[in-house]
């Protein structure tokens, strides 16, 4: 099924889908009329390439992201340090689980990229499962680790017979998701797959 995805501030910059293939890219009004039989999905904002993270390892392995139903003893925040390596050393079970909801997070920020080398069995089987891309680390890392690092690392432009992969960003341009960063995500699509959608 053919899915045109358009964000309203970045109409010419529509994005027609086929399975985990871009079918097509330009105009909104020109697509839709090429293909008047594609789902469509509206978004606010801009759509752009995915976003690399280049702290694969630091967020999936050397941070515990909790599970909602232990909010009453971990809270809800990604948990670092020390007190994350007791926890995996207590239960190493909650490695694999941890990293499933830390991936789940990382769309959340439109990545669909990181960068690292992931050396946990478990980890590695949740990130290549979930279709992120895996990608060398940039120079002169930004720092600190984040899910919204500063600068944002943009994946090259897409292409038409490329892999659907790509966010979209309630922002008015790039401008603005620069200055308000990657937690203005409201969608990302990986393979095809809408994995994330904020609204």
């Amino acid at each position: 099924m053919l899915t045109l995805h358009v964000a309203e501030a970045s109409p010419e910059s529509a994005v027609l889908v086929d399975a985990a293939t871009i079918a097509g890219l330009g105009p909104y009004e020109e697509l839709v009329a090429a293909n008047p039989q594609a789902r469509v999905r509206r978004w606010p904002g801009i759509l752009t390439p995915g976003l690399l993270n280049p702290y694969g390892p630091e967020i999936l392995e050397s941070t515990y992201h909790p599970d909602p139903r232990e909010a009453d003893t971990f809270g809800t925040a990604p948990i670092g340090g020390e007190r994350a390596r007791e926890l995996f050393r207590a239960d190493p079970a909650k490695l694999g689980a941890s990293a499933r909801r830390g991936v789940q997070r990382l769309f959340a920020h439109g990545t669909v990229a990181i960068a690292g080398e992931l050396r946990a069995k478990a980890v590695l089987e949740v990130a290549q499962r979930s279709g992120l891309v895996f990608a060398a680390r940039p120079e002169g890392l930004p720092g600190p680790v984040s899910l919204s690092p500063r600068p944002l690392v943009l994946l090259p432009g897409l292409t038409v017979g490329g892999p659907a992969r790509f966010a979209v960003f309630d922002v008015e341009d790039r401008a603005e998701l620069v200055r308000r960063g990657a937690s203005t995500c409201v969608a990302t699509v990986v393979g095809g797959r809408l994995v994330y959608r904020g609204r």
